[in-house]
């Protein structure tokens, strides 16, 4: 998902697609624990996106607060 993708969400949707990634990546990590996944890089690719997700909705509330 690419920047410009996330700052076109709007608020609830962005922080519903955070939820989700954190989710998946919860259960990424936890099936590499038990079992090497078949693609590792899935699991960096998905830490990234929840970066991502989590700038925007900060920069938002210090959007609003300002």
């Amino acid at each position: 998902m690419k920047n410009s993708e996330i700052t076109a969400l709007s608020a609830e949707d962005l922080q519903e697609k955070l939820n989700t990634e954190k989710a998946n990546l919860q259960t990424m990590r936890f099936a590499h624990a038990i079992s090497p996944l078949e693609n590792p890089i899935k699991i960096r690719e998905t830490k990234r996106l929840v970066a991502r997700l989590s700038t925007e909705v900060r920069r938002r509330e210090n959007e609003a607060n300002s």
